[in-house]
Parts: structure tokens; sequence; C-alpha cells
């Protein structure tokens, strides 16, 4: 088997939880009624892996301000993924069983991206920037 490069951005335990729920979402999703192939169901299985998605461009970015960025929107997309829950919760397409175990695990995973964007505004200055001023020991 080939071996391959882990960015940095998969070592990350809110991008690993946020991997998992888009799959449980595009699983549950599959159970919807079928006239919501460009309702919910589009709105959902968008906005689930716009979590994932703005966690792994953040981390290609040279400073932290933008790496914040991303994981902002990754934040607002889980914001997203809430209202979408919502509705589909208020149209019985889940139980509210699952909504309940959904919320939790997205909630979860808001909290860690709150944490993470915190992190990225508390640092001064990137690595990238250390190595271009020689700063770096």
């Amino acid at each position: 088997m080939r071996s391959f490069y882990t960015y940095s951005f998969e070592r990350l335990e809110v991008w690993q939880l946020a991997r998992a729920f888009k799959k449980e979402i595009y699983q549950i999703t599959l159970r919807f009624p079928s006239e919501e192939k460009f309702g919910y169901t589009s709105q959902i299985r968008r906005a689930a892996p716009s979590i994932t998605v703005n966690l792994a461009e953040g981390s290609g970015r040279a400073s932290n301000v933008d790496k914040a960025n991303f994981t902002n929107m990754a934040y607002t997309s889980a914001l997203e993924v809430i209202d979408h829950l919502i509705g589909v919760y208020d149209l019985e397409f889940i139980s509210e069983e699952l909504y309940t175990s959904l919320r939790i695990d997205l909630d979860h995973i808001i909290n860690k991206l709150n944490a993470l964007y915190k992190y990225q505004m508390k640092q001064e200055t990137s690595l990238k920037q250390k190595i271009k001023t020689g700063s770096i020991e």
C-alpha cells in the first residue's frame, strides 16, 4: 500500500468529528422524501461538508488571521446545519431522538471550532512568518 502525506487539517480533532458528522448527514438524507431532493436534502448536504472544506482550505493559508477566517466560515456552516436540522425535525423527516443526537454532536463540533478560532486569533505570527523573519528558534 502506498503511503501519503497527512495534512495538518486531517489531524484536527474537530475536522475528524465534522467528517464523521458529514457522513452521517449523507446517510440520513437518503431517507428524506424524494420531493426534497432539491430542497432540504440538497441544502443540508452542501452545508455539512462546508465545515470540513473550510477547515481544509484555511489550513493552507499563510496567516493566522486567514486561517481563523476560514474557521469562522466553518462555524457559520455549522450554524446553517442547525437551522436545516430544525427544519427537517419540524417537518418530521427525523425523529426527536435523532434530532437531539445530531444537535449534541454539532454542538460539540461548534465548541471546538470556537476554541480553534480563539487559538488562531491569539497567535501573533504564523510559522511561515517566523521562518521569513528568521525568528524561529
